[in-house]
């Protein structure tokens, strides 16, 4: 394995196993070669009190793992069930392509990948939210 590789714009910060760590100046490259870090870009990251829908919820689950927040066995079993919900909505060909990845994803502890498919749910669930009558 080569290891992941994150290209940081200046000043964006990044969690990596619990520490904040904060570019400088210029554009940068990280190469963080030990298996299973976890690593957060927090531009990406969830604020609690945004987790207000379905998809935020369960992206924000993945998130704890990454943050260090739970571990892989406390939040699998929960994620799991929050992704199979999810697909009982998310019932077009595209939806269901990015839920069965983030299901394989967290079987195979991948939280960072899982958190990267469920994202891309983020702006179909926006859509939805919007034509639905409050």
């Amino acid at each position: 394995m080569t290891g992941l590789v994150i290209r940081l714009a200046p000043h964006e910060r990044v969690l990596l196993n619990g520490a904040v760590i904060e570019n400088g100046d210029r554009r940068a490259s990280l190469s963080i070669r030990t298996p299973n870090a976890n690593v957060l870009r927090l531009r990406d990251a969830i604020h609690p009190d945004e987790a207000r829908t379905p998809v935020k919820r369960t992206c924000y689950m993945a998130q704890l793992v990454l943050a260090g927040d739970a571990t892989p066995e406390d939040i699998r079993t929960p994620l799991m069930r929050a992704i199979e919900q999810l697909s009982q909505v998310f019932a077009d060909p595209d939806s269901r392509s990015l839920l069965a990845d983030a299901t394989q994803q967290v079987l195979e502890g991948e939280y960072y990948q899982a958190l990267k498919s469920l994202r891309l749910l983020l702006p179909r669930e926006a859509r939805l939210m919007a034509a639905t009558p409050a």
